[in-house]
């Protein structure tokens, strides 16, 4: 779907710059935001790799294990089909901590690899798994406790309060994720 709206965009764009006589606006804009871009990708990578790189020495000690034992009595009840001793139920709770700790880039992976997992152990492989509906929802409303990508965002872009937004964010994430996961659970209890 993307790859229709956003070429009829940029094929709206210049027409409009034509018929305005801004072509020439049109054209600097598109050097500076891409010039834009390229800094604000470099300046996101160090934040990426330095977290990535705490999740993979997270994962290579006992701290994923302590931290996936604390999460045991959410992950029962959020993923009661899984086994707790799986490796599911550790791909399921290192996604969970990265997107508490705001990792969206290590969570991504994280959480495609446990979806795969999922898919392995899923019965009709053309329907979701009530789990990989749960781990969907879980996901796209994020938990955040520490919104590291935002913050580098914000700091990149020179705010005045980078980390002014944490609250907010606690507030947002939480409620989406308690809504999300309500309804989940409710239409999974009348799906049956």
């Amino acid at each position: 779907m993307l790859n229709i709206v956003w070429p009829i965009f940029i094929i709206i764009s210049f027409i409009f710059a034509i018929f305005t006589g801004k072509l020439s606006e049109l054209n600097a804009s598109i050097f500076t935001s891409t010039e834009e871009a390229v800094k604000l990708c470099i300046s996101l990578l160090g934040t990426i790799c330095l977290w990535n790189g705490i999740m993979q020495i997270a994962n290579k000690t006992t701290i994923i294990n302590k931290l996936t034992k604390f999460l045991n009595p959410i992950m029962r009840f959020l993923f009661p089909d899984i086994k707790q001793d799986s490796d599911v139920h550790k791909e399921i709770s290192m996604n969970i901590i990265a997107n508490i700790l705001g990792l969206g880039n290590a969570a991504t992976p994280l959480g495609i690899k446990a979806m795969k997992s999922l898919q392995k152990q899923n019965k009709d492989k053309k329907v979701l798994s009530n789990s990989m509906a749960t781990l969907i929802v879980l996901n796209t409303a994020s938990i955040q406790i520490i919104p590291t990508t935002v913050i580098a965002i914000r700091n990149s872009l020179g705010s005045s309060n980078p980390t002014g937004i944490i609250f907010p964010v606690w507030i947002a994430t939480i409620c989406a994720a308690v809504i999300g996961i309500f309804f989940t659970k409710l239409f999974i209890k009348l799906g049956k």
